[in-house]
């Protein structure tokens, strides 16, 4: 189940959701989104890999996930159980110790981030609630509790409320004039408080946009589809999607086609996709 939060915490966060049961895969890889992600683990202890380059690592406590700039994969355990958070790019700032660029990348425990005392208090509350409503609006409390002002989070939400309405089409000098403010200063501001610059956050939201547009049953024409995005040729296109998922174009449609044969009847939504 998932819902949203109620003000001011709907303008940092997409979703709080609880999570229990099994997963169909062993590994789900989770290519970059404009979104960020804190989870507070509940069940046996999960596993992440953020890249070809580096070790997976065991999270008990749960984790914490800036925007990131590359696929990460997730291993769940048989029996899952957490609740967490789905933020917005620049959402977890005004509750974070450190500067988001500090995190690129790099997941890192909520202990590591909230404290061990401070995380274990809220983990029983949340495993002794009456049921995951209840655990929801403990989570909520929480984050409301934990609520800070931020310096220059107001300039940064409406930037990226900009670049997000035109799905990354935008030009940043554009963006830091209609902001008042000089394109250096917007960029220190963006890997502050969402760890990337604005140019990178406009290239996650237009190619989310484009992903999202693709239907992995029907035919596709990806020169068209690339076209349609904006970019300036299809292999220009297909280089991105290797960046950002690590697989060709077609291989993606390969691996979201198996993955319907083989689990009819199991909804996997626009982004996340099991691992090969």
């Amino acid at each position: 189940m998932s819902r949203v939060p109620r003000p001011p915490l709907d303008g940092l966060i997409d979703d709080l959701y609880y999570l229990e049961g099994a997963s169909p895969y062993a590994w789900l890889t989770l290519p970059p989104a404009p979104s960020a992600l804190l989870i507070v683990n509940l069940g046996a202890p999960f596993r992440i890999r953020a890249g070809a380059d580096v070790e997976t690592a065991e999270y008990a406590d749960g984790c914490v996930v800036t925007m990131p700039t590359r696929a990460m994969d997730f291993s769940y355990p048989l029996r899952t159980r957490s609740v967490g958070v789905h933020l917005k790019p620049w959402g977890l700032a005004p509750f974070m110790p450190m500067p988001a660029a500090e995190l690129r990348d790099r997941p890192v425990t909520v202990e590591q981030v909230w404290g061990r005392a401070a995380v274990a208090e809220l983990q029983d509350r949340l495993a002794t609630a009456a049921g995951p409503h209840e655990m929801l609006t403990l989570l909520e409390e929480e984050l409301r509790r934990r609520l800070r002002e931020t310096a220059g989070l107001g300039l940064v939400r409406h930037t990226s409320s900009v670049i997000a309405a035109a799905s990354g089409a935008v030009t940043i000098g554009d963006l830091s004039v209609a902001a008042g403010v000089s394109s250096t200063h917007l960029a220190q501001r963006f890997k502050e408080l969402v760890g990337i610059t604005p140019k990178r956050l406009a290239r996650t939201y237009r190619f989310a946009a484009t992903v999202f547009a693709i239907n992995p049953a029907g035919p596709i024409d990806w020169g068209d589809l690339a076209g349609g995005a904006g970019y300036f040729d299809q292999a220009h296109f297909g280089h991105e999607f290797r960046e950002f998922t690590g697989l060709t174009p077609t291989r993606y449609i390969e691996v979201r086609r198996r993955f319907l044969r083989e689990n009819p009847g199991h909804v996997l939504d626009g982004w996340p996709l099991p691992s090969d």
